[in-house]
C-alpha cells in the first residue's frame, strides 16, 4: 500500500502541553530514561482543529467532522429546521442517539440527553438522516401518531409510536442514511478514523496512524511556583494574594505521522471525491500535521514553535515505519542544544533502515530550518532539502 511518513523534530520551550490525571507533563520511559511525552490524541486534536480551519479559508467544504456527546441536540436541529415541533423532534433524536449508542441519563445545561461517548459524525451525515425521517411513510405516520399521543398527553399511545417508529429505524435506515453521505464532507473521519460499537458497519477505519512525540533526550519534569498580586489591596497590606504551582518541561520532541494513500482513496474512504480533492485533502493533512500544536496552557506556557526538521518520504510498498529507535539512547545535552544532535541521529536510522533492510522510498525530501542548513548538510547530503511548498507538492503529486 502507498503511504506518506513524515518525521519531525521540534522544540518546545517551558510548557505543558498535555497533562496527567494529577495535572503533570506526560512522560514515558524509553531507553531506560524518563521522557516528555505527548499524547498522539493531544497533538491529533490539533491538527484536526487546523485542518478544519484550513478548509473554511479554502471554501472545500470537506473537513466537516465533529466530534460530540450532545447528538441529540444535533439531530434535533435538524429536524426542526424540517418543521418537526420541538416535543417531538426531541424524542425522535433521542430514540436514533439510542440506537447508535447508547444514551447517558444525564442531560447537558439546555435539557438535552448526550450519548455516552463522543461519536464522530459530519454534517451530511446528520443531514442525511434527518432527511430519511422525513422522507419515510412509515416514520411520518409514526411522527403523526407521536405527535398526536405528546399533545393529549398519553403515554400509552406515545410508547405504541415510538414501538412503530422503533421497528422501522432498527432495519438499518439509520446506518443506511449516514453512508449514503459517503463522507463527502468527512475527509477529518476518514483521516482519522470512527468506532461504532452499537453498530460496526459505522466503523471507518483510519487512514492516517501517529505515534505519541518523545523528548529525544532525558526530560524532567520542573516545578513554577508563583503568585498573584491583589490590584485592589490596602497599601499597607503586604504579600500575595495566592500562591500556587504548576508543572512544566521543555523538550525535544521526534514526532512521527503515516497517512495510506491508497486507503484514503477506496470506497469505504474518499472514493466518491476527485483526484484533485483528495490532493487537497492530503496537503491539509500534511500542512497540519507539521504546523498544528496542542494549545493547553496556550496563555500562560505559550508553546507555538515551528519543527526544526521535516522528512517527507513516500513509499509505494510496505508499511509505515518510524524512526524512533535513533533516540532509544537518549542525546546529551551540549552547547549546541538538543536539535542539531537529534536530526543527524533521525537522517542515520532512516540511511540505516535503507540499508539494512532494503527498505526504499520512491519520493525523500526534507524542510529545515534555514540557519541549520549548512550543518545538516554536512551529514544529509543524500536528502534533499526544499521549501514546505516544494515538499507538499512532491508528496500530494503520488496521489492518483
Amino acid at each position: 500500500m502507498k503511504h506518506l511518513e513524515l518525521h519531525i523534530i521540534q522544540s518546545v520551550p517551558v510548557a505543558c502541553l498535555n497533562r496527567d490525571d494529577l495535572n503533570s507533563p506526560k512522560t514515558a520511559v524509553f531507553g531506560g530514561v524518563q521522557r516528555a511525552r505527548v499524547s498522539s490524541q493531544s497533538w491529533k486534536r490539533a491538527i484536526r482543529e487546523m485542518a478544519k480551519e484550513i478548509s473554511i479559508e479554502e471554501n472545500s467544504n470537506l473537513f466537516n467532522g465533529d466530534r460530540t456527546r450532545r447528538m441529540v441536540y444535533t439531530l434535533q436541529q435538524r429536524f426542526a429546521e424540517r418543521g418537526i415541533p420541538q416535543n417531538t423532534s426531541i424524542t425522535i433524536a433521542e430514540q436514533i442517539a439510542d440506537i447508535v449508542e447508547t444514551l447517558d441519563s444525564k442531560t447537558d445545561s439546555e435539557g438535552y440527553k448526550k450519548i455516552k461517548t463522543v461519536m464522530f459524525f459530519s454534517k451530511s451525515e446528520y443531514d442525511a438522516i434527518a432527511d430519511t425521517i422525513t422522507s419515510s411513510d412509515d416514520v411520518v405516520r409514526s411522527i403523526e401518531g407521536l405527535e398526536k399521543a405528546i399533545n393529549e398527553k398519553s403515554d400509552t399511545d406515545k410508547d405504541k409510536a415510538l414501538k412503530a417508529m422503533g421497528k422501522v429505524l432498527a432495519k438499518g435506515a439509520i446506518a443506511k442514511a449516514i453512508k449514503s453521505a459517503q463522507l463527502k464532507d468527512a475527509a477529518d473521519i476518514a483521516l482519522f478514523g470512527r468506532m461504532v460499537a452499537n453498530d460496526h458497519s459505522l466503523t471507518v477505519e483510519a487512514a492516517s496512524m501517529f505515534s505519541h512525540p518523545l523528548s529525544t533526550h532525558k526530560a524532567d519534569n520542573e516545578i513554577d511556583f508563583f503568585s498573584a498580586v491583589d490590584d485592589l489591596q490596602p497599601k499597607e497590606e503586604s504579600g500575595a494574594a495566592m500562591t500556587s504551582t504548576l508543572e512544566f518541561n521543555s523538550a525535544t520532541y521526534y514526532r512521527f505521522a503515516a497517512l495510506n494513500i491508497d486507503m484514503l482513496a477506496d470506497e469505504e474512504h474518499l472514493a466518491i471525491l476527485t483526484k484533485e480533492q483528495r490532493q487537497s485533502v492530503i496537503k491539509t493533512f500534511i500542512e497540519s500535521t507539521i504546523k498544528a500544536i496542542p494549545s493547553a496552557r496556550k496563555y500562560t506556557m505559550n508553546g507555538n514553535t515551528m519543527p526544526a526538521y521535516v522528512l517527507g518520504v513516500i513509499r509505494e510498498t510496505g508499511h509505515p515505519i518510524q524512526l524512533v529507535n535513533a533516540f532509544e539512547s537518549a542525546v546529551r545535552a551540549s552547547s549546541k542544544g538538543y536539535t542539531l544532535e537529534s536530526i543527524e541521529r533521525m537522517i542515520s536510522e532512516y540511511a540505516d533502515l535503507n540499508e539494512t533492510w532494503g527498505i526504499d522510498a520512491t519520493f525523500t525530501k526534507a524542510v529545515a530550518r534555514k540557519e541549520i542548513r549548512p550543518q545538516i548538510a554536512e551529514f544529509s547530503d543524500a536528502i534533499d532539502t526544499c521549501t514546505l511548498s516544494e515538499l507538499v507538492a512532491g508528496m500530494v503529486s503520488y496521489v492518483h
